[in-house]
């Protein structure tokens, strides 16, 4: 038979004999209590047998004896009789010598039998102290069991006093709370996103539907027809490009590099100037190098990208966008001001948040998602860092975006003014 087959064989008995023994003899539980009772075992045979070992020396020493004086009758070489005294030793056992012998016995015969008794019931608290000491992992793994992925409302809520365990089960509550936290998040999400796309979706259909319930549409009709399903269609697909950024944003792993932010405004911006140009306005770039940060430079060049675009966008024709850049302490930043129409002070964070768009004149007819200001926020926030916005009614807006110059495991800056000054 080869190595293989014999160890193949090996295997097969020991599971058929696993396969045999009862499931409770394969628990932590049944080894906990056999170490337990192995170990009290172990001491107390120890104790006993130096207790014993020792008594059994003492006893033994005690020897009795008694010395006799002895005469005894000699003969000389002469033939003469010579009477001689000695002093005889003589050892003998006594009565409390075999006392001390069967006390001995008797105790060698209790303590094997006490032994015994103590391995067994040993065997017994063994096994009930470590079931209490396992009582809360089954309350966890029994928690952890009834919780399912549409349900994650469960918690373990582990009483008693702050142990390792107490420490274990917190912690486990305290990941439900977030991995519940982020279903909600990502059930609201899909929500919002259903809610959004199902708008455009809806004036497409419509659209379709009327041109083609009417028979005698003209050419004017089928191209107002074509231009709103156009606008629609584009407004469909920048929510959709947006959308798959904004999941990327929280998914995907950045590449952190350290990179001069000044140049990297300076070079984003100059991207926008012919869209400015284009409605009229103009583009006053200020960036100089030497802002040194630590940060992924697609990220950061995108949030750049939103910021412009937004103020493009909604400031009127006739006036001036101006880009900075610079430092502040441990802190570097990036802003964008406008001369639009400003906003309220009560939208300064819905602003910020997933597909809103405000209400005023300039939100009607845009081909927005939504979710540029969000994701910019994203960005901020995943580099340490925040967005803070300056504005009012008619006095335009001033976005700025702060980022450490250090990267935020080695230093924690102070928190960021709320603008620049521009």
């Amino acid at each position: 038979m080869s190595a293989t087959t014999a160890d193949g064989a090996r295997i097969r008995r020991a599971e058929h004999a696993a396969g045999r023994m009862p499931s409770w003899m394969g628990s932590i539980r049944f080894r906990l209590a056999v170490v337990y009772s192995s170990v009290l075992f172990g001491l107390a045979a120890i104790v006993v047998s130096i207790i014993y070992l020792a008594l059994a020396t003492q006893l033994n020493n005690e020897v009795m004896y008694r010395e006799y004086p002895v005469t005894r009758l000699t003969q000389s070489a002469s033939g003469a009789i010579v009477i001689e005294q000695q002093q005889v030793r003589e050892e003998f056992r006594t009565f409390e010598h075999d006392v001390n012998a069967a006390a001995l016995t008797t105790l060698r015969r209790f303590s094997f039998s006490a032994l015994l008794a103590l391995f067994l019931c040993s065997l017994g608290v063994g096994w009930v102290v470590a079931g209490r000491a396992l009582a809360p992992i089954e309350q966890i793994t029994a928690v952890a069991e009834e919780i399912t992925a549409t349900d994650l409302s469960r918690r373990i809520e582990l009483g008693g006093p702050h142990d390792e365990l107490r420490h274990l089960a917190d912690t486990f509550d305290a990941m439900l709370g977030r991995i519940d936290g982020a279903f909600e998040e990502q059930r609201a999400f899909i929500h919002e996103a259903s809610h959004e796309l199902r708008n455009p979706l809806a004036v497409i259909r419509t659209t379709v539907d009327v041109t083609l319930a009417d028979p005698a549409a003209d050419d004017a009709e089928l191209r107002q027809a074509m231009t709103v399903v156009q606008r629609s269609s584009e407004r469909m697909s920048r929510l959709v490009d947006d959308l798959l950024m904004y999941a990327r944003q929280g998914t995907t792993a950045r590449e952190m590099a350290p990179l001069d932010l000044g140049v990297l405004v300076r070079d984003g911006a100059e991207e926008f100037r012919v869209p400015a140009e284009a409605k009229g306005l103009a583009l006053q770039i200020d960036s100089p190098p030497g802002a040194e940060v630590v940060g992924d430079p697609v990220a950061l060049r995108q949030a750049l990208a939103n910021l412009l675009a937004n103020a493009v966008r909604l400031a009127p024709g006739g006036t001036t966008l101006t880009v900075r850049s610079g430092t502040e302490g441990p802190w570097a930043w990036m802003a964008v001001a406008d001369q639009g129409p400003g906003i309220a002070l009560e939208d300064h964070e819905r602003v910020f948040q997933r597909f809103y768009r405000g209400d005023g004149p300039a939100a009607n007819g845009q081909v927005r998602s939504g979710l540029g200001l969000t994701i910019v926020r994203q960005i901020a926030e995943a580099h340490g860092g925040e967005v803070k916005l300056v504005s009012a009614p008619g006095e335009g807006a001033t976005f700025a975006m702060w980022v450490p110059r250090v990267p935020v495991a080695d230093a924690t800056p102070a928190s960021p003014v709320a603008s620049p000054a521009l």
